[in-house]
């Protein structure tokens, strides 16, 4: 989790570091409201925690972000730009800096790793060949993959790799920002704890802003900065990690101080 000083940093920040702000988004599917006036801000170089209980709509929320859902009315703004009023170039470079790792990895069965990797260069890129390999190859290093990865369908890989494979994919352009779906969902322990490392390390080397959907309490404590609960349609509360254990909402005392909750010394994490 980051430091006081992190924590400090992230306090003092002002409208120009947000690179992501939603104001007031209502969802509807036919006449069932999912989100209803729910606003959010993520900030340059935080890992922003999104959790909620299963089906109040956190992918939901994502998924219209990214622009895969319709919105019935609220305002969303990437890197200062609104998105409904962007033109098309503005609408690319907007997409060109964000990347996505979705549940469950989302790989193309029918193509390597490598060539996983190059989708999002196929797609917005003009490079040969060569420099396209050498790229991806590159990001598959940075992600903890072993050279020969590369080479394997997604039927090959364990469940740690498949992950980490997604996120190599979602960092191909160079991202300023990165959704997590569920990242360390599946994974046994050990894994997923290495994969919240590894987030924070590409977090601080790259200068990334990410913004992770959770169920993971572990991910929650180690990897996030801030947290938003999502709750009654809206966000419920939003802070950080302290914020949330002296929270008296129910949902949020039930699923930060209960039973299943881990109980840690504050003082020592200080």
């Amino acid at each position: 989790m980051a430091g006081a000083q992190e924590t400090e940093r992230l306090n003092g920040m002002d409208a120009d570091d947000v690179v992501l702000s939603v104001r007031d988004i209502t969802v509807a599917f036919g006449d069932k409201v999912i989100l209803g006036k729910l606003s959010l801000d993520i900030r340059r170089g935080e890992i922003l925690g999104f959790v909620g209980a299963s089906g109040a709509g956190k992918s939901v929320l994502l998924r219209t972000i990214l622009g895969l859902n319709a919105k019935q009315s609220g305002m969303i703004e990437l890197f200062g730009i609104d998105v409904d009023k962007a033109d098309d170039l503005e609408r690319l470079r907007i997409d060109m800096r964000m990347g996505v790792l979705f549940q469950h990895g989302a790989l193309f069965s029918a193509l390597t790793v490598l060539e996983n990797v190059q989708v999002p260069m196929r797609e917005y890129l003009d490079l040969p060949k060569a420099l396209m390999d050498e790229l991806a190859l590159l990001k598959i290093e940075l992600v903890g993959l072993p050279p020969d990865a590369a080479r394997k369908f997604p039927s090959e890989l364990s469940g740690g790799m498949i992950k980490r494979a997604a996120l190599a994919r979602a960092l191909a352009l160079d991202p300023d920002l990165v959704f997590l779906d569920e990242p360390t969902s599946g994974l046994d322990p050990i894994s997923a704890a290495e994969f919240d490392e590894l987030v924070v390390k590409l977090r601080d080397t790259m200068d990334l802003t990410v913004y992770m959907v959770t169920h993971d309490l572990d991910s929650l404590f180690t990897a996030c900065d801030r947290v938003a609960v999502l709750g009654d349609k809206r966000v419920l509360v939003e802070g950080t990690i302290e914020d949330m254990l002296k929270s008296e909402e129910p949902w949020v005392k039930s699923y930060f101080r209960g039973k299943r909750a881990r109980q840690l010394d504050l003082a020592a994490r200080a």
